[in-house]
């Protein structure tokens, strides 16, 4: 079986302010806990390569099976502090790619070429797009072989306008993901506010939010199986 190769980002605040943010710690760690579940081998990647922060806040929500993942030895090199840059990385050795969440997702993934790329001709090659939360971030540029937007009549999810309402960040984000999902010609899908929901739309699977990564996980390794 083809590894999943999973994206997280190097941005450690919300734009020019000094408030920290980063990766949302289970986004990542669930999602591998149900992959080691079921021995599908991964890889991290990240836009600049190297260190991924944190998000403080994503570290009040975390369980003993976070907990775990969170102190492995492979997952600290790997997935924290050294991450494979974009140019290490051959597309053709993956059978998805995965777009976690935490707010600084929203400042490096959009406008990432190289990552852009890879996940293009993942899903060319007949690979999964997947992403939670504000990790839709990473899917809005993709293109597919005609130039078009691949999450345009999609249906797809992800972090709502409520939620970041409800989150407190609505006036410091540089966007809304559902109304950017929207302006690609996405179907933008929600359910209640932070709570569990993925969609899968052909090769395509979103979730809602933090409380969605194990439901995206499943979901991708049902198809992978």
């Amino acid at each position: 079986m083809k590894r999943v190769l999973i994206v997280e980002t190097n941005v450690a605040k919300y734009g020019d302010t000094k408030e920290a943010t980063g990766l949302w710690l289970g986004e990542s760690a669930e999602f591998v806990d149900e992959l080691q579940k079921e021995d599908v081998q991964f890889d991290f990647i990240s836009p600049k390569g190297g260190f991924v922060p944190l998000d403080p806040r994503s570290m009040k929500y975390i369980d003993h099976s976070i907990m775990r993942i969170y102190e492995q030895p492979d997952f600290i090199e790997r997935a924290l502090r050294n991450t494979l840059k974009p140019a290490d990385v051959d597309p053709s050795q993956y059978a998805a790619i995965y777009y976690t969440g935490g707010h600084g997702v929203m400042w490096d993934f959009p406008d990432n070429i190289e990552i852009q790329q890879l996940a293009s001709s993942i899903y060319q090659d007949g690979g999964y797009l997947a992403s939670v939360c504000h990790g839709i971030a990473g899917l809005f540029n993709i293109r597919d072989h005609n130039n078009d937007y691949v999450i345009a009549n999609k249906n797809i999810t992800g972090f709502t306008t409520s939620e970041e309402v409800i989150a407190g960040k609505r006036k410091v984000v540089p966007f809304l993901n559902q109304q950017m999902a929207q302006k690609r010609g996405a179907n933008f899908n929600k359910k209640r506010f932070y709570k569990n929901y993925a969609i899968q739309d052909g090769r395509i699977i979103t979730g809602q939010n933090p409380f969605s990564v194990r439901s995206v996980a499943q979901l991708l390794i049902q198809e992978l199986k």
